[in-house]
């Protein structure tokens, strides 16, 4: 790995780790907010987006920060210098408001607007997940083995985020009465098992790149397929936190490729 990058993986490691006992003391023990878009966001989204955002610029001060917790400027930042960080403090911020565990921190390295370092702390299982291409992905440190792709026989799991639009919602219908559906209430969390195998596919149309992007790097680890429906954001050549959704399919071969035909691709 290049001495730049590798020194970055080093400083966003500890980065992310350093937020872990703020993230886990306040489960569940925070004032909910509402964003102009009635979203959710609470104090400690703020705080460790805050966090993130010293400690590497402190660091990198050229390398750019994005963060779903940013200002709104009215107007998009120019990604124009190498590096850049995309980070989703508490990516499930509905269920972490509510003490429900399904919820982590992303944070994703692009380089040249392409991701190609991720790390996500999952809270449910308090484990650091993080990786990319050539590096592999890693668990607490540990390699970890996709699972291999099993023929599907209307048994698959499949993860989807509800509500979905009205026109994907008939045409995913066969999906949606024969496959056993996940709704984990994160959106980093259902591409990453879908990029390991724990889940056969997941299928997304209310992501942000911010949502995505230590997951994508994952997908070069691995191998897995994801797919943009409406066009891929990478590479990533502005920020905003108002940018579009960016939906996406990813899994397997054989889901991509049922989820292809139903959607008309």
């Amino acid at each position: 790995m290049e001495r730049a990058l590798e020194v970055r993986v080093d400083t966003g490691r500890k980065a992310v780790l350093s937020q872990v006992d703020l993230f886990r003391g306040n489960l569940g023990k925070v004032k909910s907010e509402w964003k102009s878009d009635h979203s959710r966001v609470t104090k400690i989204d703020h705080a460790i987006s805050l966090n993130l955002q010293t400690q590497i610029k402190e660091l990198y001060p050229l390398d750019h920060y994005c963060s779903e917790e940013g200002k709104d400027t009215g107007t998009p930042l120019r990604l124009e210098n190498r590096f850049s960080w995309i980070a989703d403090p508490v990516d499930g911020t509905n269920n972490y408001a509510l003490g429900v565990a399904n919820c982590a921190i992303s944070l994703g390295l692009l380089d040249e607007g392409e991701p190609v370092y991720g790390f996500l702390y999952d809270l449910n299982r308090q484990v650091l997940v993080e990786g990319g291409p050539g590096a592999g992905l890693l668990e607490d440190g540990k390699k970890v083995k996709v699972l291999p792709e099993e023929p599907m026989v209307n048994r698959s799991i499949v993860g989807m985020h509800f509500p979905l639009p009205a026109k994907r919602l008939e045409q995913l219908m066969p999906i949606i009465q024969t496959q056993r559906l996940r709704s984990l209430g994160s959106g980093a969390l259902n591409l990453f098992h879908a990029v390991i195998g724990r889940i056969d596919g997941a299928i997304d149309f209310k992501v942000k790149v911010w949502d995505i992007a230590a997951g994508v790097a994952f997908t070069k680890a691995t191998k897995r397929a994801i797919y943009f429906p409406e066009g891929s954001p990478f590479p990533l050549k502005e920020f905003s936190v108002n940018l579009p959704f960016c939906p996406y399919y990813a899994g397997t071969e054989s889901f991509c490729s049922e989820a292809r035909t139903l959607l008309n691709l």
